[in-house]
């Protein structure tokens, strides 16, 4: 298959920060639009009235908030319902994913409801920073608490039934595996269990061990060539910055820093999503035959560019407050780096010595970039958010951990595992982020999580294997002390 396309149908369907904005104008609600693909068990989309601010005893705002629902399987008055968390990204569906396989096992119905602030359930016009106060994982979480009781209800009068509740279980991938874990911490009479798939529980403020994953994962020749290539970069922009950049298409990256960025994290994708040979099968045969390596990189970064392109980099780029369908992922993009700026951090900072990245992608670039796009005053309360979550020492109980031994996000996840929360990690050259979920490569998302295109698949299934005992186990626990009510902790 063409490297080319296969680049571009990862960025289109998998890369968050930058996916095309879809219109902000909400519907009444129970209002739906119907729309299909193979990629989605459905596409068709329901609507929820939401509260702004969960904190507040006196505003009583509201806004559209988008959700989907998935019944082919669900033996409606005795099965359980599987909450998909949806994060950082438009919400255009429900994948056709693994949870297809889990929700036909355990004649689940499958309901995934939009992060407020992205995709179409934006409570504004404007992403301003003032507008923005009321972006929070905390906010998410009530939200989804909310939610859950609304749909269980609504599920109820279909059913003719009062004072019922089916068993729930939530599953997440990456920030909103965190959510998930989160939410089973915060609120355990809601579900009986979570999937934490990728889950970034650990907020860091200088997240060296991600790069240091990189360098790992890259293996020593590919590493090498990164590494030159970082090199390369910064002597260009030393000497001739529009040259290198223009190599690129890069060049209204005007910020020297949002450039480097740039080269990092079309490095990054390759590993998080399981095609590390994509990227380093034309890296190395450059260096190893005296081709021009940057030639090469850039062949590799321009295919990998997403819809909003390389120019999405740019702090200029993110200062646009404009919730809008043509905003090319514009609001997806600034509401994400709120988040960061404000609650996580997760800033990928080169460590003190063999690199892969650029020195000068460091603490002070990302500061200087949250001051710039949101304005003074913004920074990251890492140590409230970890005190709040209790970070990789959660205490919360049935929560399952999958983590993929080449995504460089699972440093922020935890890994040890215990009784109560059990921790896997799935060892492959290509299993990265959310692999139990999604399969390998991780987009586009192969019919019901594929394993096939795994380099182990019999790892993989063996991962999937544990986490249906796991959630078999604890949905029994549930109906069993409840009788299919809510499980008691």
């Amino acid at each position: 298959m063409n490297v080319k396309w296969v680049l571009l149908a990862v960025i289109l369907v998998i890369f968050s920060y930058v996916v095309l904005e879809c219109s902000a104008l909400p519907l009444p609600v129970g209002i739906k639009s119907g729309r299909s693909s193979s990629a989605y068990l459905t596409q068709d989309e329901y609507w929820f009235s939401q509260r702004l601010d969960h904190y507040s005893p006196t505003d009583h705002r509201q806004f559209n908030q988008r959700y989907y629902e998935f019944l082919d399987y669900f033996q409606a008055h005795d099965g359980p319902i599987f909450l998909k968390v949806c994060g950082e990204y438009s919400c255009d569906g429900i994948a056709n994913d693994y949870m297809a396989v889990l929700a036909k096992k355990f004649g689940a119905a499958i309901v995934s409801l939009e992060h407020r602030y992205y995709g179409k359930s934006s409570p504004f016009k404007e992403s301003t920073t003032h507008n923005l106060q009321y972006l929070s994982s905390k906010q998410a979480l009530f939200d989804l608490a909310s939610f859950r009781n609304y749909y269980q209800e609504l599920t109820n009068k279909k059913q003719n039934l009062s004072n019922y509740d089916n068993s729930w279980f939530v599953f997440g991938v990456s920030y909103p595996g965190a959510l998930s874990a989160w939410f089973r911490l915060k609120f355990p009479h809601l579900t009986c269990g979570s999937l934490a798939s990728s889950a970034v529980v650990l907020a860091v403020y200088n997240f060296t061990d991600f790069d240091r994953q990189i360098g790992e994962s890259a293996g020593p020749g590919c590493k090498k060539a990164l590494q030159e290539v970082t090199r390369l970069a910064e002597q260009g922009l030393s000497t001739n910055a529009n040259a290198v950049k223009s190599l690129f298409g890069a060049e209204k990256l005007k910020n020297d820093g949002d450039f480097l960025y740039l080269l990092a994290d079309a490095a990054v994708t390759a590993f998080q999503y399981g095609y590390p040979d994509v990227l380093c099968s034309p890296l190395v045969e450059a260096s190893s035959s005296g081709k021009d390596l940057m030639v090469a990189y850039a062949d590799y970064v321009k295919n990998y560019s997403s819809d909003g392109g390389v120019e999405s980099y740019g702090q200029q780029f993110l200062k646009n407050t404009t919730v809008d369908a043509d905003s090319n992922g514009v609001s997806n993009s600034r509401s994400w780096w709120y988040q960061v700026c404000t609650e996580f951090a997760y800033f990928q900072v080169a460590p003190s010595n063999d690199s892969v990245r650029s020195s000068k992608v460091d603490t002070k670039y990302h500061l200087d970039l949250c001051e710039n796009v949101f304005g003074k005053g913004i920074y990251p309360e890492v140590d409230i958010t970890n005190l709040y979550y209790g970070g990789t020492s959660i205490a919360g109980s049935k929560i399952i951990f999958m983590n993929g031994s080449q995504d460089p996000w699972r440093h922020a996840s935890k890994q040890k595992s215990s009784d109560n929360m059990p921790s896997y990690i799935i060892t492959c050259h290509n299993c990265g982020h959310g692999t139990d979920l999604r399969g390998c490569p991780q987009s586009p998302s192969r019919i019901e999580g594929d394993a096939s295109d795994c380099a182990s698949p019999d790892v993989v299934h063996k991962a999937r294997q544990q986490m249906v005992e796991h959630i078999d186990l604890w949905l029994s626990q549930c109906q069993d002390e409840d009788h299919g009510g809510i499980f008691v902790v």
